[in-house]
């Protein structure tokens, strides 16, 4: 049986873009100070998964919610199960947009809107690729179970939930439509350590309070400061001066009440690329530093602006290493925060890490460094996973993927974690196309809207290949 996939997507271009259209104008943002029962990450991500499986319902699918932490539908009869994992929920839109982030546009072929490209787009791509195969009734002989969560930008409680109320075994091999072609066997470990800090100082100058970064897995765009100190405004202008003209960043002081108000503004980028960002707060950190702060300040300062200043590679941490087939342990600092009044102050790294090196091994480099009180972990961890190429998953949607593109497929290993990772068996398989430019976690966050609809006809294909 022969069938035209991308003549299939053709027809139902105009449905999949209205459907993604209804998900990308929903804001999923976490929102902890509306959570509630009901609404585990506030009500946003609760919305998409509705909407979401609203869709589903009207396809004909069975679908079931697990406490509006997560959903799936199923698809199919056998003994073997396909696993499908997507997410709905999105990182801060934060600012810089172009556009209304919420109101999605498409501009030049470019579908603009946060979640277009992670991970809504891709999802959507993936669903009507298994629409088309119910669609045309196709004969399989595997389940499918299309898997969607609410939190994976934040921390994977919702498919720890998930897995733990579903009462199902996972299944038995998936994907998940995250990241990009043409495929991704391997995803190094990922962990967020904590340094922390007391608050008090009293130099000549004094840090009132230092904040930046909205989520751990991103670099912060902006970094913003109170201090005070026997220094005049104009004098520290024109040393601010200096920097901005020297630096890809853009920065604005001012004075008000005997106090300087800061803020220093780079890129944000996603946190598993730290480098393809520029971190506002440790540039405004870096310029803080050549004061006399004393103390925690002094300690806080030194540290951020100095030490892990553009220190995406932990080398002057003290914590880089590198593995040979999944390379180098990467830094991203996150989240800072700083308040002269507080005995606990903080700053979070999030690193991705090879295998040969491990949480604890980090955290004991981390305890060594000058002025920190301690170092904590975070709960939620990955170890490094990895799916070998000789696996007939991956060799599947290789093989699909070459077919489709008359490109080579070849194993990729990425900082980034998926959901691809939930299964023993899994990897991520799209939905970027190499050469594409990655907005994810980003201002102006956009998909190419002929790139989704590649996506989609290699989704119906290799899920066919995979349960025929």
């Amino acid at each position: 049986m022969s069938i035209d996939f991308k003549a299939e997507v053709d027809k139902r271009r105009e449905a999949m873009m209205a459907d993604l259209f209804s998900l990308l104008a929903i804001n999923s943002e976490r929102d902890d100070s509306l959570a509630d029962k009901e609404h585990p990450f506030g009500p946003g991500p609760v919305l998409a998964l509705e909407k979401f499986l609203e869709m589903a319902e009207r396809d004909g699918y069975e679908t079931r919610n697990v406490d509006n932490y997560a959903g799936h539908f199923t698809f199919g009869q056998g003994e073997e199960e396909l696993g499908i994992f997507a997410h709905l929920d999105v990182v801060p839109a934060g600012s810089g947009w172009k556009t209304n982030p919420y109101e999605p546009q498409i501009i030049d072929g470019k579908l603009y809107a946060r979640g277009a490209s992670d991970d809504k787009g891709p999802t959507m791509a993936c669903y009507y690729g298994l629409k088309i195969i119910k669609d045309l009734g196709l004969p399989v002989s595997k389940r499918v179970r299309f898997v969607v969560g609410t939190d994976e930008e934040s921390g994977w409680a919702d498919m720890d939930y998930y897995f733990a109320h579903v009462g199902l075994p996972k299944p038995d091999f998936g994907f998940s439509p995250d990241a990009e072609f043409p495929i991704i066997n391997g995803e190094k470990g990922n962990i967020t350590e904590y340094l922390h800090f007391d608050g008090a100082n009293d130099g000549d100058f004094v840090l009132h309070s230092l904040s930046g970064g909205l989520r751990e897995n991103m670099v912060p765009e902006a970094g913003r400061a109170v201090f005070s100190g026997p220094a005049d405004l104009a004098f520290l202008q024109e040393k601010l001066a200096a920097i901005t003209a020297e630096n890809p960043v853009t920065a604005s002081l001012t004075e008000e009440a005997g106090r300087f108000q800061l803020e220093v503004i780079g890129k944000s980028a996603h946190g598993a690329s730290p480098a393809s960002g520029i971190n506002g707060v440790t540039y405004l950190a870096n310029f803080l530093s050549q004061f006399d702060f004393a103390g925690s300040a002094k300690a806080y300062l030194t540290i951020a602006g100095q030490i892990l200043h553009q220190d995406h590679f932990g080398q002057a941490t003290g914590v880089a290493f590198e593995d040979e087939k999944m390379g180098k342990l990467t830094m991203n600092a996150g989240v800072f925060n700083f308040d002269s009044a507080s005995s606990d102050n903080r700053i979070a790294l999030n690193f991705r890490f090879p295998q040969g090196t491990d949480e604890k091994k980090i955290q004991a480099v981390l305890e060594g460094l000058e002025g920190v009180r301690e170092v904590s972990l975070s709960q939620h961890m990955h170890t490094p996973h990895y799916t070998p190429m000789e696996d007939e998953l991956v060799s599947t949607l290789l093989s699909v993927y070459e077919k489709q593109t008359g490109l080579k497929g070849h194993e990729q290993i990425i900082g980034g974690g998926t959901f691809g990772r939930l299964l023993k068996r899994g990897v991520a398989f799209g939905a970027m196309f190499p050469g594409y430019t990655d907005t994810m976690h980003q201002a102006n966050e956009f998909a190419d809207v002929e790139d989704l609809y590649r996506a989609a006809a290699i989704y119906a294909e290799a899920i066919y290949e995979l349960i025929k």
